[in-house]
């Protein structure tokens, strides 16, 4: 046996245990989730904008009920606010 191929193979377990933290480092998923959801929340930002609008809009000239256009700007608002209830929850809860 080459003393290379037993270096080799004895710096194979500390090379294994050095990269197992850097690797749990850092989450491609969570990156990716995290891109994803700015970009949504960029693009659906001026929709949600829009659509509170027509909603207050048709409420007012009375084509739809004041407690819809409530409902639907509430609705909106707890989409948007998503991670803020959800951090506010946590809070309340103690985790």
């Amino acid at each position: 046996m080459s003393s290379t191929l037993v270096s080799r193979v004895l710096s194979l377990p500390y090379l294994t245990l050095l990269a197992a933290p850097v690797v749990a480092q850092t989450s491609p998923f969570a990156t990716g989730a995290t891109a994803f959801q700015s970009n949504l929340l960029a693009i659906l930002t001026p929709i949600a904008v829009i659509a509170v609008m027509a909603l207050g809009v048709g409420a007012w000239f009375n084509r739809i009920s004041w407690s819809s256009a409530i409902g639907g700007a509430v609705g909106i608002l707890l989409v948007f606010g998503a991670p803020q209830v959800v951090t506010w929850i946590r809070g309340l809860a103690g985790v």
